[in-house]
Formats: C-alpha cells, sequence, structure tokens
C-alpha cells in the first residue's frame, strides 16, 4: 500500500516569522522567481525560495541548520519580480531577525524583538543606570549637580567630572562582557549550522579565510550586481569602519582620547574621521529608510530604525561634547558627557549582543560553513544533517 510523507508544522514557528516581519510569505505558491533571479542563489544553495517553504511549513530545525538566511544581502530582486507580491527578501530578513532571537542563549532578544515596549525598556533602563552613575553625588562621576567642587564649575575639569581611569576600566570590563556573549551566540549559532554533519576536521581549517575575508569586508554583498547593491556595500562598510575606529579609540585609547586639554592629538583625527562618518552615513541611512526608494527599506522593522538613530545621535553628542570643551563650558561640557554616555552604553548592551551589529559575526558565520559544506562535497563527502521530525501516514482509499 503507498504511503505519504506528513510533515508536522510548528505553528508557534510560523507566529514568530509573521511577529519578526515576514507578513506576506503565506502568498509564496513556490514558482521559484525568487531564486531564478537572485545573483547570489546556487544550485545548492538555492534562496529564498527554500526559506519561503521552510516558513510556509514551519520547519524550525531545518531552518536553524539552514545557513540560507544569512547568505541573502537583501538586493531586493527578488520582492521586486515576485508574482505574488510575496516579499521573499523581507522574509529572509526577518527569518534572520527571528534566527538572532533564536541564538541568544539569556533570551532578550526575543523579548526585544517581540516588542517594542521591552526594547524602549531595556534602553532606557540601561540609560538610567548611566545617568544616576554620573548624577548622584558620590557616584562613578561624583556627581553631575556639585560637578566636582566650586573649581570644576570655572573651568572644565572632565577628568575629575568622570575619572578617565575609571571609565577606562569600565569601558574594557564592558566590552569583555559583550564580547563573551556575542561569541557564544555565534558559538550556538555554529553549533545550530553543523549538528548532525559528518565533515573532516581539516576543512574548518582550510575554509577559514572565508570568515576572515568576509568579516572584515562583507565583500560578498558586491556579487549582488549593479550600481545599488555596491553603493549600499560601500556605505556599510564606510559606517562599520566609522564605528570600529570609535570602539578602538574608547575601549584601547582612552587615557590618550579622553585628555583634558583641546589641543589636536593622533587621536583627534581618528576621532572627528569617526564621528564625520557616522553622522553622515547614518543620516543617509534613515533618509533612505524614509524615502523608500531601494526595494530593502520598503518595509522597516522598529531595530532597523532604531539603529542608526542611536549611532546618529552618538555621533551628534560626541561632537556636542567636543564643542563644549573647546569653549570652556562646564556644565554643559558635564551634561553632554551624561547624555553621550547614556546613549552610547545602552546602544552597545543592546545593539551588540542581542541585535543587528551580531548580523557583522553571523553572516560571516554562515558563509564560512556554507563554504566548509561546499568544499565536503566537492571531495565527495558525505554531508549528514539531522531530519525534520514527521510522522508517516497511510493514504485514505
Amino acid at each position: 500500500m503507498a504511503q505519504s510523507l506528513v510533515v508536522n508544522p510548528d505553528p508557534k514557528f510560523i507566529r514568530d516569522v509573521l511577529g519578526h516581519g515576514g507578513e506576506d510569505f503565506h502568498k509564496c505558491y513556490q514558482c521559484a522567481t525568487c531564486s531564478a533571479v537572485c545573483p547570489l542563489s546556487t544550485e545548492e544553495y538555492g534562496f529564498p525560495r527554500k526559506q519561503m517553504l521552510l516558513a510556509q511549513w514551519g520547519l524550525k530545525e531545518q531552518l536553524l541548520q539552514d545557513p540560507g538566511p544569512w547568505l541573502c544581502f537583501y538586493c531586493g530582486d527578488c520582492s521586486k519580480r515576485c508574482p505574488r507580491e510575496a516579499n521573499p527578501g523581507e522574509t529572509m530578513m526577518a527569518l534572520r531577525r527571528y534566527l538572532t532571537s533564536r541564538y541568544d542563549w539569556t533570551g532578550l532578544s526575543r523579548l526585544m524583538y517581540g516588542s517594542v515596549f521591552w526594547e524602549v525598556a531595556i534602553l532606557a533602563l540601561v540609560a538610567a543606570v548611566v545617568v544616576l552613575l554620573f548624577t548622584v553625588p558620590h557616584g562613578f562621576g561624583f556627581g553631575l549637580l556639585s560637578a566636582s567642587g566650586p573649581a570644576a564649575l570655572s573651568t572644565v575639569m572632565l577628568d575629575r567630572f568622570a575619572p578617565v581611569g575609571i571609565v577606562d576600566w569600565g569601558d574594557r570590563i564592558l566590552a569583555a562582557l559583550l564580547g563573551v556573549l556575542l561569541l557564544s551566540n555565534a558559538a550556538r549559532m555554529f553549533i545550530g549550522l553543523t549538528r548532525g554533519q559528518k565533515i573532516p576536521a581539516h576543512l574548518y581549517v582550510t575554509q577559514l579565510p572565508h570568515l576572515i575575508v568576509q568579516g572584515m569586508t562583507q565583500k560578498r554583498w558586491t556579487v549582488c550586481g549593479g550600481a545599488e547593491a555596491i553603493k549600499h556595500w560601500a556605505r556599510h562598510l564606510l559606517l562599520v569602519s566609522g564605528y570600529a575606529t570609535m570602539f578602538i579609540l574608547v575601549v584601547i585609547f582612552l587615557p590618550w582620547f579622553q585628555v583634558e586639554n583641546t589641543s589636536i592629538h593622533w587621536t583627534s583625527f581618528l576621532g572627528y574621521y569617526a564621528t564625520l562618518v557616522l553622522l553622515g552615513t547614518t543620516a543617509w541611512i534613515v533618509v533612505d529608510r524614509m524615502t523608500k526608494r531601494a526595494e530593502m527599506h520598503r518595509f522597516s522593522h522598529f531595530s532597523d530604525w532604531l539603529f542608526p538613530i542611536l549611532l546618529f545621535l552618538t555621533a551628534l553628542t560626541g561632537i556636542l561634547l567636543h564643542l563644549f570643551r573647546v569653549l570652556d563650558q562646564p556644565m554643559p561640557t558635564y551634561v553632554t558627557y551624561t547624555v553621550h554616555m547614556a546613549i552610547v552604553v545602552p546602544m552597545l548592551v543592546v545593539e551588540v549582543p542581542f541585535g543587528k551589529w551580531g548580523h557583522l559575526l553571523y553572516r560571516p558565520v554562515a558563509i564560512y560553513v556554507a563554504a566548509v559544506r561546499t568544499a565536503a562535497r566537492a571531495r565527495g563527502e558525505t554531508i549528514l544533517i539531522a531530519t525534520v521530525p514527521a510522522r508517516v501516514v497511510e493514504p485514505r482509499s
């Protein structure tokens, strides 16, 4: 007697995809137009058609083992050509948000991606702690109201208000904590992608350049083709360079960067570069999202707005802080410093391990795993991937 295979879908997973932005994926009828027009799609990794099917069927476990969602750079060609307006490009973005929440073992990503209220509340909570540390007398900054005594009110004494040694140690501790959280989440991702596979260990070594090169350049984005893709890649690379420069200045070179005198120092030029780049690129991104000219900007999740806005405010308050210091305005300097830190610290705490900044690591890891699998298949190795739970039933006569 003939048998048919019936897969048990996970309704909660389907609702989760909807909740993370994939509102139209149910319209897909598997015509494969999206995969045919995608310049990055291959026979081995035929996205986004496969991921649309996984989402429709509620196959969560297969998705967790699939690097496909991270191989997409959202050029938007698939959504433009979709005859059903199922918006596969946005579904892939929704799946990346969902996967980010699954990699996070703390559960905070799930909480924040699932609720605007909680994302804002966590940011506000961290900001409130920072403000208290700098405003309560005898706190981290010895109290904004007392401003370290009368002398500090007559001229800027930032090191007395926010001792660079204490701030420096605080930066290093925070960086270490965020690094542990992000790397542990990436490790969970790697384990999920490689679970159930038998691949020679040496291939993980020989394919490491994919992880390093893609992590530093994201150059696979340029394969999308066209001036629009090149523009988005170049802007993204510029943004990362500004962010990385500022991060290095604050975490490694703070004793040379946060100095009492306002004379030009070599760190000053790096600070000016980072600030101008962050201001320019984030403003550009926000304008693009507002005008919705590019396909990738037609749909914007709250997290898509939050990240560039926080970066823009970080750069803006940094400029104001520098201006008030040069003009020797004590209280405006201390207030602006507190506001600046109340933006920077929550942004780092939320975005690095739990938000969009984690994509900078997750995407290279997925490209790396895909390269390892491809190398294994080229050598004739059999890759065993855990099967999806299913039940076999007999068809009715």
